[in-house]
């Protein structure tokens, strides 16, 4: 299934998408959705009203998640290209539900940066509550996955060793377009296309096969410290290609349109455009 949460009516809607039609699956977004016990079966039987997905406008995912773990250097890749040496344990750091937008949202470049970044990112979706989870737990509590940009503000990130500033700005991380889920892309740990393009210029291209901690590994590391709730997301990292390891450095200056996509999953497709 691919599920979204679509804005409408003033609100938001838990939808489903069939082919070129979303359909109501009762709940005002997906993570409410995700926080029954049931939610599978419910989303699948679903009958309720319809919207077409052409032009639909489209929110976070999960609008307001109850926590969002990011996880760097995941790719070998992207780790030599910046000069690090392979990590034993996930490097993990936090992102907020205010960080967050929709998959085709503007993104607004502060005016406090010159150094602005795209990461195309694997987004793991939780769909069950689970803590200190065992392999087998990790994989049941994976509801799906769905496309991160993990938007860095990178003259913010390395003004100290803790990255979590460059992180967390307000209103400039789109996610979706869906939550797809695990069986129509090969389970839970699976080998899908990953790119970035920048005004249609590839900067990034990888493979989620190559992930050094894959989808259910991070889910039991993550659980193990912190509860994982349903709806909560875990971004996997991003591969090599950011602007900010390129010699010259390229960054977002406003006015580019910014593609990250997953085969399978979709694409966040979003113009930058300066602070007013």
């Amino acid at each position: 299934m691919k599920l979204a949460t679509l804005r409408v009516d003033g609100g938001t809607r838990a939808v489903r998408l069939d082919a070129d039609t979303l359909v109501d699956l009762g709940c005002s977004d997906l993570g409410v959705l995700f926080a029954q016990d049931d939610w599978a079966t419910t989303a699948a039987k679903a009958t309720g009203a319809t919207w077409p997905a052409d032009g639909a406008d489209l929110a976070p995912v999960v609008p307001n998640p109850s926590k969002v773990i990011c996880v760097g250097h995941n790719y070998t890749n992207h780790i030599k290209e910046m000069g690090r040496e392979l990590p034993s344990y996930p490097t993990l750091f936090p992102k907020f539900a205010d960080s967050l937008i929709g998959p085709n949202d503007p993104i607004v470049k502060p005016g406090e940066t010159e150094a602005f970044d795209w990461e195309v990112e694997l987004v793991v979706v939780i769909g069950t509550p689970v803590r200190r989870a065992t392999e087998e737990q990790a994989a049941d509590a994976i509801a799906g996955f769905t496309v991160m940009n993990d938007i860095s503000v990178r003259d913010w990130q390395f003004r100290t060793i803790e990255w979590t500033q460059g992180k967390i700005w307000d209103s400039s991380t789109p996610v979706g377009p869906y939550v797809v889920t695990p069986d129509e892309v090969g389970g839970v740990r699976p080998a899908l296309e990953v790119e970035t393009l920048v005004d249609g210029e590839i900067m990034q291209r990888d493979d989620t096969g190559t992930l050094l901690f894959d989808p259910v590994r991070l889910v039991q590391y993550v659980s193990t410290v912190i509860r994982l709730n349903p709806g909560d997301m875990i971004a996997t990292g991003t591969p090599a290609g950011v602007g900010h390891a390129r010699d010259p450095k390229v960054y977002l200056v406003g006015g580019e349109t910014v593609v990250t996509r997953i085969a399978g999953l979709g694409a966040c497709t979003n113009q930058v455009v300066k602070a007013s």
